[in-house]
């Protein structure tokens, strides 16, 4: 309550220096009229409640919201309209919403995320002064350096977003297995590839003479075979449209194939296979998911691309085409085109990666990343390419390993330097298309990963993404603090022996940060 109060103060203040003129000149605009009114005084008692009644809106207007009595929400609304950037974020609404005439959503102004202060002054990068070295130490040294949850080897760093300089360093520039904290690494890299507005496309190709169909994988893990596609591309759409471009030829009846060369090397994760991710192919529909779950841990299909295509031609036969049992193949360079579907703009995918923690996008995102970069789009391809676009951005990948996208190899390093100019690069005002990986982090308490956790004042503060490997607890974000500041922190534990008190430990951490 002292908190939102503090936060409310000086917005009412500025909300009674604009109402003042307004309300004097209101009451000598009534003045000869509330002189006939009986009672003399009604008029002042009329002009006070509606001030009072103003302020007190506007008060309930910014203590509104889980998280927003800090301003940093509406600062950041505030920002994306200032700044016009087209951020390409999609969050399903689908051309209706969007007013476009081609079914693509309109893209959405992106934002810097390093945000003017609540009482609007104008110090050096629009915020108020981060907290000292000094202080910082004193909160978290017994909370990472000293807490036995955290195992035997810990390391933290603490980093003001406005100028990117280190606030608190516990072996900062330590390299340790980083677990799904790796996902932001993969994110950036991606968006620096491709763009926030790339989009992966599943199409279908008719083989001249041969009457051979192919189904191509475009390495899209949400392509989705369900009735409601929600936003996602859909199997039946392309289906349906697939359908009615062979009608047109008078063909009834192909030879079916799928395609998935646009990845390259094995499909198995090294850690073998596992309820965490499908195996990493250019086609799958539902991530291999062979029950209802969009995310999380969940039974995979053996061949996520067979058992695709299998789908695609039943698919198909509702539309009165009849197929061949599938089988690989790959589409020359002389077939036709004949329909395609399109995920949604790789900021929502980024967005969606980190707040679910999703694998299988992981994995399919560093692969495109290695696909736009010239890089052999295999294990190796990939964690070379990422490491590639960090270290042309400048980013300190000393000691850094990628061996996927997703973090679930033990054998990739990343120091806590890395992972925090990996945020505070994201929050650059100069680069509006790494937007996403700032909102996509999980909001405490509230979404994703997070969703169960940070239960105290913290809840909606911290915005961070996890990481959980056994003996290993990681948590990388940004954290708002008292006073309206924004932070970036990264902090990994490893050979931990109790998974929940490492976690908690951690959440200790972030949450000192906010308090």
């Amino acid at each position: 309550m002292v908190r939102a109060a503090g936060a409310v103060r000086p917005r009412l203040a500025r909300f009674a220096r604009t109402a003042a003129p307004r309300v004097a000149r209101f009451a000598r605009a009534a003045a000869p009229r509330l002189a006939r009114i009986t009672r003399p005084k009604t008029w002042q008692y009329t002009a006070g409640a509606a001030t009072a009644g103003l302020a007190l809106a506007a008060g309930v207007v910014t203590a509104a919201g889980p998280w927003d009595s800090t301003g940093q929400r509406t600062a950041e609304r505030d920002r994306a309209v200032a700044t016009e950037h087209a951020g390409g974020t999609d969050h399903g609404r689908g051309a209706a919403a969007s007013g476009t005439a081609s079914g693509s959503p309109r893209p959405a102004p992106s934002a810097g995320a390093v945000l003017t202060g609540l009482d609007g002054a104008a110090t050096p990068g629009g915020v108020k002064a981060a907290p000292g070295d000094q202080d910082l130490a004193a909160l978290l040294d017994p909370l990472l350096r000293d807490d036995p949850a955290l195992g035997e080897h810990r390391a933290a760093a603490v980093v003001d977003l406005t100028t990117g300089k280190r606030l608190y360093g516990l072996d900062s520039d330590a390299a340790l297995t980083p677990a799904s904290t790796t996902k932001i690494a993969t994110a950036v890299a991606a968006l620096t590839a491709m763009g926030p507005d790339h989009r992966l496309t599943t199409r279908t190709a008719l083989e001249p003479d041969t009457g051979e169909l192919v189904l191509v994988g475009g390495g899209d893990p949400t392509l989705t075979a369900r009735e409601e596609a929600h936003g996602l591309a859909g199997l039946r759409t392309l289906a349906e449209q697939t359908a009615a471009a062979l009608k047109k030829r008078d063909v009834r009846k192909v030879t079916l194939s799928y395609d998935t060369t646009l990845y390259a090397g094995t499909d198995l994760h090294p850690i073998g296979v596992n309820e965490n991710l499908a195996r990493v192919t250019a086609l799958m529909a539902d991530e291999g998911r062979t029950d209802d779950s969009t995310s999380g841990p969940a039974p995979r299909v053996p061949d996520p691309a067979d058992a695709a295509a299998r789908t695609f031609a039943d698919l198909l036969k509702q539309h009165g085409i009849t197929t061949s049992p599938p089988g690989p193949s790959k589409a020359t360079g002389r077939a036709t085109t004949l329909a395609t579907v399109s995920s949604p703009p790789l900021s929502a995918l980024v967005e969606r990666m980190l707040t679910n923690s999703d694998n299988d996008l992981a994995e399919a995102l560093a692969r495109h990343t290695a696909v736009a970069t010239g890089k052999r789009a295999d294990f190796a391809g990939a964690g070379a390419a990422v490491t590639a676009r960090l270290k042309q951005l400048g980013l300190p990948v000393r000691g850094a390993r990628f061996h996927d996208g997703s973090g679930l190899d033990r054998t990739d390093l990343i120091t806590p330097d890395l992972l925090t100019a990996l945020l505070t690069e994201a929050a650059g005002p100069s680069r509006p298309q790494l937007r996403a990986v700032l909102t996509g982090l999980p909001v405490a308490h509230f979404t994703g990963t997070l969703a169960g956790r940070y239960t105290d004042g913290a809840a909606g503060l911290v915005r961070a993404k996890t990481g959980t490997l056994t003996g290993v607890n990681t948590l990388a974000g940004t954290v708002t603090t008292p006073d309206g500041h924004l932070l970036a922190f990264a902090f990994l534990a490893h050979g931990t022996t109790d998974a929940w008190s490492a976690q908690s430990a951690l959440d200790r951490a972030a949450t000192t940060l906010a308090s």
